[in-house]
């Protein structure tokens, strides 16, 4: 998994509430039995009834931190919606608020979610809507992040803290525990390898 310390970027705003994983990657996109080649489906239903749609415009094709509002990732339980916008080259998403199925799904492949107060995201999507060139940065050892000179602070778990810097997905974390998972059977569990 690629690690996440710091990132600078300019921003996508998606100006809406309740973004399902449905809109997120359509149903009719899910036929594959890997986990490649959702990215360019990412909105794709969106993108196709709405020509002035954020990702068809392109000062906004470089973004790699989306900000949206309320509710991010409702809907089904799709694993493929963080798939699909990590594949477009989003590696944060900086909403109010998040569903606990969708937040759990990005912390499992590494892609940073970041709740903010809904007003602050607010005026940051209406200052990216007027200016494109507008960066964030965010710097996760320090839980802190940038924005119109503003910098505000943010909780994120321990756990997935260190997996994220780390570049570990769980597997990758269990595994790296290998020498003291060992040393713990060898001394309480009988068992030698």
């Amino acid at each position: 998994m690629q690690k996440f310390t710091t990132l600078t970027s300019p921003v996508i705003p998606l100006n809406l509430d309740n973004v399902d994983t449905d809109m997120i990657i359509p149903a009719q996109h899910l036929k594959s039995v890997s986990k490649l080649g959702f990215g360019e489906h990412v909105f794709s239903a969106l993108r196709k009834m709405y020509p002035d749609f954020i990702l068809n415009q392109p000062a906004y094709n470089t973004g790699k931190i989306l900000l949206s509002k309320a509710n991010f990732g409702c809907g089904s339980s799709r694993e493929h919606a963080v798939w699909a916008i990590q594949q477009y080259g989003i590696q944060a998403v900086v909403c109010s608020s998040f569903s606990d199925i969708f937040f759990n799904n990005a912390a499992k492949n590494c892609l940073l979610l970041i709740s903010l107060p809904e007003e602050t995201i607010t005026k940051w999507i209406d200052a990216s809507l007027a200016d494109s060139t507008l960066a964030m940065t965010i710097d996760l050892e320090a839980q802190k992040i940038s924005f119109m000179g503003e910098t505000h602070s943010f909780k994120y778990d321990t756990f997935r803290k260190h997996c994220l810097i780390n570049g570990l997905d769980d597997l990758d974390y269990l595994l790296s525990q290998e020498k003291d998972i060992t040393a713990y059977e060898q001394k309480h569990c009988n068992i030698s390898r």
